[in-house]
Formats: structure tokens, sequence, C-alpha cells
């Protein structure tokens, strides 16, 4: 587990291209025939990824975390953003296709992560947090989430949002998690650009083209800053830190959050005017 340590504002602003990318993207979490996590200390949220291929993957338990497994004090989230797949939790199957999302309660023992067909893998994108109750462990199929229609073509962001792990959806400790898929010929993933001060995010941008980028603004609203993501490449977003972004391609992306609170809508919205 690879860990990444909490910054501030200040410190930067005063980083380098590569500073910023290796602080706040996560470049590799998607490797065939592994599991790979990165700990960050905002919030304390965990990011990670699953390829099985002809063998079933196990969540492994971890040194950093000091449990005896790995949802011990932590719930986790899961959505397939590869080909169709299984997630074993304690012996219950869940089948999660493309698009699909898996809450995984605080307690839970054995999580296991399967392919249907190793020749084209799925690939599930997880993100936990730490727990202090026991929530059940539930499956949302694409679609089956609270739906919110948002933006306007002529502004280039209209999208379909789904909303999974939320107050009014499953229920969960502390992770409120879902899935954005922007319509053709929009580009722009939120707008306006806004904080949440009382809450980290966590981007993780996927069925992206290959000749395809996100430039993902980042940093103070008065003093942005900007990362070029790729295909299932994940952003660290600080709760002080603006996140909107536009791509050179139509997108989809897992947003998850963890911290203060799960009301959806507390946020601290920039017009695009005020920033620079």
């Amino acid at each position: 587990m690879e860990q990444r340590y909490a910054t501030s504002p200040e410190h930067v602003r005063t980083m380098t291209t590569d500073e910023l990318r290796e602080r706040f993207l996560v470049t590799d979490l998607f490797v065939p025939g592994q599991v790979n996590a990165v700990y960050t200390h905002h919030d304390r949220v965990v990011l990670g990824g699953a390829v099985p291929t002809s063998d079933p993957l196990p969540l492994p338990t971890y040194d950093e975390i000091r449990s005896q497994y790995f949802c011990e004090h932590r719930e986790l989230g899961v959505v397939n953003v590869g080909a169709a797949g299984t997630v074993n939790v304690d012996g219950e199957k869940h089948e999660l296709a493309h698009g699909a999302c898996l809450y995984v309660g605080r307690g839970a023992r054995d999580v296991v992560f399967t392919s249907d067909d190793a020749a084209e893998p799925a690939a599930f994108y997880l993100f936990s947090a730490p727990a202090h109750a026991a929530y059940p462990t539930t499956l949302v199929r694409p679609g089956e989430g609270t739906v919110r229609e948002l933006g306007d073509q002529l502004t280039s962001n209209r999208r379909t949002l789904n909303q999974y792990i939320h107050a009014d959806g499953v229920k969960s400790c502390q992770i409120v998690m879902g899935v954005t898929t922007l319509h053709p010929g929009s580009m722009w993933n939120t707008l306006p650009a806004h904080t949440h001060d009382r809450r980290t995010e966590c981007y993780l941008y996927f069925d992206l083209p290959a000749d395809a980028r996100v430039v993902h603004l980042m940093g103070r609203p008065d003093e942005t800053r900007h990362l070029v993501v790729a295909d299932k490449e994940a952003v660290i977003s600080p709760s002080w830190s603006v996140h909107s972004g536009v791509g050179t391609a139509a997108y989809s992306f897992v947003w998850a959050m963890a911290g203060e609170n799960q009301t959806f809508d507390d946020m601290d919205g920039f017009p695009v005017t005020a920033m620079r």
C-alpha cells in the first residue's frame, strides 16, 4: 500500500507538475492479476483497484491500517469499471456489470474479486473510509440509484448523475459515492467548480478513449492548478481544493467522498468569472 500524506494550499503553490502528479494523481491502480491500493491521509481514505484474471483476487489486509482484516474498522465502496465480474463477500456472491456499485459494510471479513472472462477482465475500483458502525452489504445495478439529470448541451456539460451510496440511498457511515456519465458532445464534468471543506473527494475517470485526456482543475479557486488525466486514473481532491474538469471526448467518472457529513449538496460554488 502506497502512502500519501496530507497537503496544504500553501504547499501546492510551490509544486512543479511532477510534484502535483506524485501527490494527487493515481495512475497505476489497475494492473492485471493484482490488487493495488493508495492510502491518503486526507480523511484517511484508501483508493484501490482489483483486476482479477484467471484466478480470484482476495482483498488483502495491509499493515498500514493495523487491522486483522481490511473491513474490521472500515467500510468499502466498489464500482466495476471493466467487464462483468463478481465480488464475493463472506460467501455471498454479488454480480457486478459495468458501472454497478457494491457497498461492503464494516465487519465483512472475506472480500474476493473474480472476472467472468479472464480475457476481458473486470476492473473493480475501491474507495474505503473508516467506519464506526456496520451497515448491510448492498448491490446497486447501473441505473438503479437516484438519477439526476444535470447541465445543458449549450454549456457542454449535460450529464447523468447516478447516486448510489448516499443519505437517501444505500446507507453508510461516511462514504458518499456514485457515477456520472457525460452525454455525447459534452466535456465539462462539474460547473460551477466548487469545494466542500468538510469532505475529501476522489475522482476516477473511465470510459475515456485511449487517445483522449481530461484536464482536471484543482487548487484554490483563485490560484488553480491542473492535472492531465488518462482513462482509469484517479485524482485525490483535498477538501480545500476545487474540482472540475474538461475532456477531449465524453467520459464517465466515479465520484466518492468521505468526511464530516453526507449532505450531497453541501458545497461552496465558485463562478468561472471568479476563478484564476
